[in-house]
């Protein structure tokens, strides 16, 4: 399976200019920033507080949504900076719902291409 490289923020910089500049999308499971950067392809950056619980807990949330980028990001609007805060009820989920919410709020917030097949 082929890589998807630079598809994820890891930049300080530009996190911290996602979180100055970014509309905010909430939802149950997940709190998202959206902000236009430069042409480029779009772009996501996971962050997941201490608050979220131990080591392991957050490590998994980070592995969950990683798996969620991948599965889209060649639907992403190219520009597209997104920053997103898993909230501790995502790991409770199964994962199809998680994917469902997951596309349907990227949907809704307009950062993925409308598919004309």
């Amino acid at each position: 399976m082929e890589r998807p490289e630079g598809i994820f923020l890891r930049v300080s910089r530009e996190i911290e200019a996602v979180k100055r500049r970014g509309r905010r999308v909430s939802t149950e499971l997940f709190n998202m920033l959206i902000c236009t950067m430069e042409d480029g392809p779009a772009r996501v950056g996971i962050i997941v507080g201490r608050r979220f619980g131990n080591a392991v807990r957050r490590n998994r949330a980070k592995r969950v949504f990683r798996e969620l980028v991948r599965q889209c990001h060649h639907d992403f609007i190219p520009g597209q900076a997104i920053l997103v805060f898993p909230k501790r009820e995502a790991l409770t989920r199964p994962f199809h719902e998680l994917a469902v919410v997951w596309g349907a709020t990227l949907r809704r917030a307009n950062v993925l291409r409308s598919r004309s097949m």
